[in-house]
């Protein structure tokens, strides 16, 4: 197979981690005689300061001739500790997802049997935690009508029943290829944009006869997560909603630094890790690359090449076994490993298997 691979590494730790994942690609494809080859583009911070948008058309063009785009992180202290900043990085994020009409997030949270200790929650409670959080992206109040002054201001949390039918589709579809269990999340006890979803929801279920369909107002399903993470199979939920519960599903887990994604919908899919940019850690060679060498092995089964996935899988696995970690998931007393050796470690274990 052929594929070209749009890289975006963005700001802070982005391009240190974004080195390791095309690094794991390119060792996979070598292995499994793939042809790939990879566009740099500039997004967030890194944007603004060339070009002054923090999603330049040339970034655009770049995403949108490529079968896939590899991203990292965007976010600078300069513009977060600014409130008067006209244009900011997380814009450039936004502005990706809506242009090429991502409109499904998907955020698997799975732990590792031996992290299960990292984690804030009583071992009992978070090992054997597998489920996946599908986040409605393009939508919401993140996109609907604002007002912002210094007296009165607004965010408009506006859907349409085709937006919230697409998505719910996505979700049954995980379901029906998991352990057929959807928890719709809403707010329907409040919000009118929530009883539209649950009303969709409710004429969809019977076309899904397959599939268990529960429920959830939000702040129970918050709750629900941290008592008992284990009851989840698929959970599918709006914009915002989903941008808090997913960052919340990640704790679970023991490290932000292991949880990829996937946004998919209308044009080029991107994948990418769920942390952040990190800024205070650019250029130290402490960041975590693992969940963006994961983004990878879901960028490989995105395209159906289900053992090129695996064998990611099993090379992150071996090497949190062998304790090839970087610090904050690294045992007491542990060798020191950082971004680039742990991706080296990676690559040189799926040349060898």
């Amino acid at each position: 197979m052929k594929l070209k691979i749009a890289v975006l590494a963005g700001d802070g730790i982005g391009p240190e981690i974004s080195a390791q994942g095309v690094a794991v690609m390119s060792a996979v494809c070598d292995k499994f005689g793939h042809e790939v080859s990879y566009e740099q583009a500039l997004c967030g911070a890194a944007a603004i300061d060339a070009t002054g948008d923090p999603f330049p058309e040339e970034t655009l063009r770049i995403c949108r001739h490529a079968d896939a785009v590899l991203f990292s992180a965007v976010g600078d202290p300069k513009y977060d500790n600014d409130p008067t900043a006209p244009v900011r990085p997380e814009q450039g994020l936004l502005a990706m997802r809506k242009q090429l009409g991502l409109f499904a997030n998907i955020r698997p949270v799975e732990t590792f049997d031996c992290l299960v200790h990292k984690s804030p929650l009583r071992e009992e409670l978070v090992k054997g935690a597998d489920f996946i959080c599908i986040r409605e992206l393009t939508g919401g109040m993140y996109f609907g009508e604002k007002l912002e002054g210094n007296e009165r201001a607004y965010d408009t949390n506006a859907y349409t029943r085709k937006e919230v039918a697409r998505i719910l589709k996505v979700a049954y579809e995980y379901a029906r290829r998991r352990r057929k269990h959807l928890t719709v999340v809403d707010k329907a006890n409040v919000l009118a944009s929530s009883r539209l979803w649950r009303r969709v929801a409710q004429e969809m279920a019977p076309l899904y006869p397959d599939v268990t369909t529960d429920y959830m107002y939000v702040d129970n399903a918050a709750m629900r997560m941290i008592q008992e993470p284990r009851f989840f199979d698929v959970m599918v939920t709006e914009n915002t909603f989903g941008d808090i519960l997913t960052d919340e599903g990640s704790c679970i887990t023991g490290s932000m630094g292991l949880l990829p994604s996937a946004s998919t919908g209308e044009s080029t899919p991107v994948f990418e890790p769920i942390h952040g940019s990190w800024p205070q850690a650019r250029g130290l060679n402490i960041a975590n690359p693992l969940a963006q060498i994961l983004s990878v092995a879901m960028l490989f089964e995105h395209f159906g090449l289900q053992e090129e996935g695996a064998l990611v899988r099993r090379a992150v696995n071996a090497s949190l076994d062998a304790h090839v970690r970087t610090p904050e998931i690294q045992v007491e007393g542990g060798e020191k490993y950082g971004t680039r050796e742990v991706g080296e470690w990676i690559v040189s274990w799926i040349r060898k298997n």
